[in-house]
């Protein structure tokens, strides 16, 4: 008759089967009955883990992986690379294609700096005139319809030295050189500022009354030519006219001067101060100093009205060089 347990209660395990779970993790084998169980040996384990490795880097390529040991491999399949680095050139070659703007904005850009840079560079280093008449021949060459010199004019010379005898300079006719000037500007407001904006440039004529002549006296000396004189004077010594215009360009009336003279006879004239005589070397052919001995400088310009000095002829290209300077007198 099997008895039963009202309350639930079990008892507890009897000896003799905790003897016998025991007996089932000993090694009958063992003669000394020692526990055989998951004791790990630490040799098979450093075994196992150099083996892991080499199995490792045979799935990569015989290559170090970049992954810690024990992670496996991607369920790729492929084969493991690392991708290279892109070279310093490629990446400026990406930097450049993503900073490129389209040409209709470049070109506008470049053009507009282009500008602002030779209208700066002409107003206070040098700037390029049109020769616009014959006065300077053959030194200068000027005309009507033809194509005429294009002069650069440099306008830091005399910000260190005065002129001298012998330069062929630019300067702004006083009020009583203005009489023959007419503007040459358009009416239309437009051409007008492009007509102004080309001045600067070297393209058109400036608007104003610019001139070109040489200097022959400086202040505080005398200049004439009277009848008899081989040429110009100054001081009464007669000065170098071997850049003049010869033949003469037009004929000289003989009565009231001389082709000596390049026309009719002056002086003599002393220059005032801080004043310049200065005289066309088409002297036949030129209204300078000469035609305007009446007004309060006696036919001088004010120094403070010149512009620079010629240094050069730029166009036309069969016309390119230097523009001399000569001693004239010694």
């Amino acid at each position: 008759m099997t008895e039963t347990n009202p309350s639930g209660w079990r008892p507890r395990t009897s000896p003799d089967r905790l003897r016998a779970s025991r007996a089932k993790s000993i090694d009958r084998s063992s003669p000394d009955g020692r526990r055989v169980g998951p004791q790990p040996s630490h040799t098979s384990v450093r075994q196992d883990s150099r083996a892991f490795r080499e199995k490792q880097r045979s799935r990569v390529g015989n290559r170090p992986s970049n992954r810690p040991i024990g992670r496996p491999n991607p369920p790729t399949g492929r084969r493991v690379t690392r991708a290279a680095a892109p070279s310093k050139r490629e990446r400026s070659r990406k930097q450049s294609s993503r900073s490129e703007r389209p040409w209709y904005i470049d070109v506008p850009i470049i053009i507009a700096i282009a500008l602002i840079a030779t209208i700066a560079f002409q107003a206070v280093v040098g700037r390029v005139y049109v020769i616009p008449s014959e006065s300077m021949e053959p030194t200068l060459h000027g005309c009507t319809d033809c194509n005429n010199d294009r002069i650069f004019v440099n306008k830091m010379v005399y910000d260190f030295k005065d002129p001298k005898l012998g330069d062929v300079v630019v300067f702004k006719g006083p009020e009583s050189w203005d009489n023959a000037y007419t503007t040459s500007r358009s009416s239309n407001r437009i051409v007008r500022g492009f007509q102004n904006l080309g001045s600067y440039i070297g393209l058109v004529a400036p608007d104003e009354n610019d001139l070109v002549k040489r200097v022959i006296a400086t202040g505080g000396q005398t200049v004439e030519c009277l009848p008899g004189d081989n040429g110009v004077k100054v001081n009464g010594k007669d000065i170098d006219n071997s850049y003049i215009m010869n033949p003469p360009s037009r004929s000289v009336d003989t009565k009231g001067g001389s082709i000596a003279c390049g026309g009719e006879y002056f002086g003599p004239v002393k220059v005032p101060e801080d004043h310049l005589w200065v005289m066309g070397d088409n002297r036949t052919n030129s209204r300078d100093s000469r035609f305007h001995m009446g007004d309060q400088y006696q036919g001088t310009v004010p120094v403070d009205n010149v512009i620079g000095r010629v240094d050069a002829r730029i166009l036309p290209f069969n016309r390119i060089g230097t523009v001399k300077h000569p001693q004239i007198q010694s």
